[in-house]
């Protein structure tokens, strides 16, 4: 089989201008970047009429799970029995891709495409979130240095979208007239700026200005809060982020429309792709199919607590994807054996599938377990994980769009269809937003995790004394964790219960609307691994190679 870079190389898409037409676009209501990919404008999401699919997937493993690459398959495969479908994904990181994971445009036939441009630079939305994040650290800055302000406590940090572990805890300023108040700071990752989740969670200009305003900076000397408005820098942000809040429109190897946007990493963020992506999709298609980052107890469970709650989304179905080989690694093997048949670490590996299906069921969702096929997957071992969906509740259907596309995602897209064929009802939530932040956390815990509740550090409690006189109690927890454990230690992998939960710090992340739990040892600044993926990348004759 053909690499994933040169099958998408194969492609040749429909030009952007014909793609838009396809979907009743008219010349003023889209942005061409080149001939394949495009801005659309904010109004598009205005008018959402299809039915929304929500792909999640079991928890991750260091080879991660497929949920792209079966999204784009689904997508695919619902065009091939005639429908109108459409996807919302979130955009690549750099950081990831020049770190371990490589691209993250799909694989195989299942792709979206141009695919090293959207990995890469793309229409310059991470590049302006960057922009946008690090003026406004510049901006307070300057205003202490004259005066202007007098910060007890600084809380606005610096961003860049390369992993960069050097950068994590730092002290920036040398002092003096020339160099800048000397300050204990840091940089994350730009996936986890809260611009990248204001700008996604937003409902169009004026609320994202609102957003914002409203972007916590600092402590006054008297314990006041300091925000963005108080600043006066609101307006300069909201001109660097003017074009990045559109959407992006591009397509799948198949033709299928994509919008492309937003990218808050799941494991210490929302993990979905931007509301304004999410309604085009609803907008243009009669299926809008959607993916939240990791398994569900991370994206998902943001997708529905956060998400559908500020934007009162109720999907119609919900699709879980897993592997063999994940359900082996969960199940004790080393990630090294789990590609080869172990009916035995199989068997116990359903007990992580269990735990989210039980999830999925207790947020009021209709599942179908989607098998993401290997080559090599025996037929009894998937014949096992069948009978095990179906006796949880769940329909169940093999996935081959790696191989096939969308011919091999034809029962995937059957067994959504059937499954969202009655409407759709909202989402039961794990708490209600007026419960305190510590029964939330302990709701996530109990509901969610399977723990036996939190322990919040002596930083924590007084970050939760904070957030208390800040007025941030009636926002919803945005929990950043492992992704391979539903607890925080990346080293209970399967079903664990029991445990407790650390909380080591929380933020207040009120222009985003959520709190931000940071449970164990996890960091918003990831590190590249031995062998980054960088070393496999290049160009020759103007085309990189490398990426996906």
């Amino acid at each position: 089989m053909l690499s994933d870079t040169e099958i998408a190389r194969l492609a040749r898409p429909r030009p952007i201008e014909a793609l838009a037409g396809s979907l009743g676009l008219s010349p003023d209501e889209f942005e061409p970047y080149g001939r394949d990919k495009a801005k659309v404008g904010l109004s598009l999401a205005r008018q959402p009429h299809g039915r929304l699919v929500l792909v999640t997937a079991t928890s991750g493993t260091p080879a991660g799970s497929g949920k792209t690459t079966v999204s784009v398959a689904l997508a695919d495969g619902l065009a091939r029995l005639g429908q109108r479908a459409a996807l919302a994904l979130r955009e690549p990181s750099l950081g990831p891709c020049f770190g371990m994971k490589g691209g993250a445009t799909g694989g195989g036939y299942a792709q979206v495409v141009p695919s090293t441009s959207i990995n890469l630079h793309f229409t310059g939305d991470f590049h302006a979130i960057t922009s946008a994040n690090n003026l406004l650290a510049a901006l307070v800055d300057n205003a202490r240095h004259h005066g202007a302000v007098s910060l007890k406590q600084v809380l606005w940090r610096r961003v860049l979208d390369v992993n960069d572990r050097a950068l994590r805890q730092m002290v920036s300023g040398l002092g003096g007239p020339a160099n800048g108040v000397p300050a204990e700071t840091g940089f994350d990752i730009t996936a986890a700026s809260e611009i990248m989740a204001a700008l996604c969670l937003a409902d169009g200009e004026a609320d994202l200005r609102a957003r914002l305003d409203r972007l916590l900076l600092g402590v006054r000397a008297d314990g006041r809060p300091y925000t963005c408005a108080e600043l006066g820098a609101t307006g300069a942000l909201m001109a660097l982020l003017v074009d990045a809040q559109k959407p992006n429109l591009v397509q799948t190897l198949e033709g299928t429309p994509a919008f492309v946007h937003g990218g808050p990493f799941a494991n210490i963020a929302h993990g979905c792709n931007s509301l304004a992506a999410t309604r085009a999709a609803l907008a243009c298609a009669d299926w809008a199919v959607t993916e939240a980052g990791f398994g569900s107890d991370l994206g998902a469970e943001k997708f529905f607590n956060i998400k559908c709650r500020q934007a009162k989304l109720a999907p119609a179905a919900c699709v879980l994807v897993t592997s063999l080989k994940a359900l082996r690694w969960h199940g004790g093997v080393e990630l090294s054996d789990a590609g080869h048949g172990n009916a035995d670490a199989l068997s116990q590996g359903l007990a992580n599938l269990g735990r989210h299906l039980d999830n999925l069921f207790a947020f009021g969702q209709r599942v179908v377990v989607a098998l993401n096929r290997f080559a090599g997957d025996e037929d009894d071992e998937i014949a096992l994980v069948r009978g095990y969906a179906q006796e949880k509740g769940a329909r169940f259907a093999v996935c081959e769009g790696y191989a096939k596309g969308g011919e091999g995602a034809v029962e995937l897209a059957q067994a959504v269809m059937d499954a969202a064929s009655s409407a759709p009802a909202a989402p039961a939530y794990s708490y209600p937003l007026d419960a305190p932040l510590e029964e939330k956390l302990g709701a996530l815990c109990r509901r969610v995790y399977r723990g036996a509740g939190v322990e919040l550090s002596a930083r924590a409690r007084a970050d939760l004394a904070q957030l208390k006189a800040f007025g941030c109690e009636q926002l919803p927890v945005c929990v950043a964790k492992t992704p391979f454990s539903f607890s925080h230690d990346a080293k209970l992998r399967g079903a664990p219960e029991g445990f407790v939960l650390p909380i080591e710090r929380l933020y207040a992340n009120a222009g985003a609307g959520f709190v931000v739990a940071m449970a164990g040892s996890v960091l918003r600044m990831p590190g590249l691994p031995r062998q980054p993926q960088a070393f496999a990348i290049d160009v020759s004759g103007g085309e990189v190679s490398g990426l996906p």
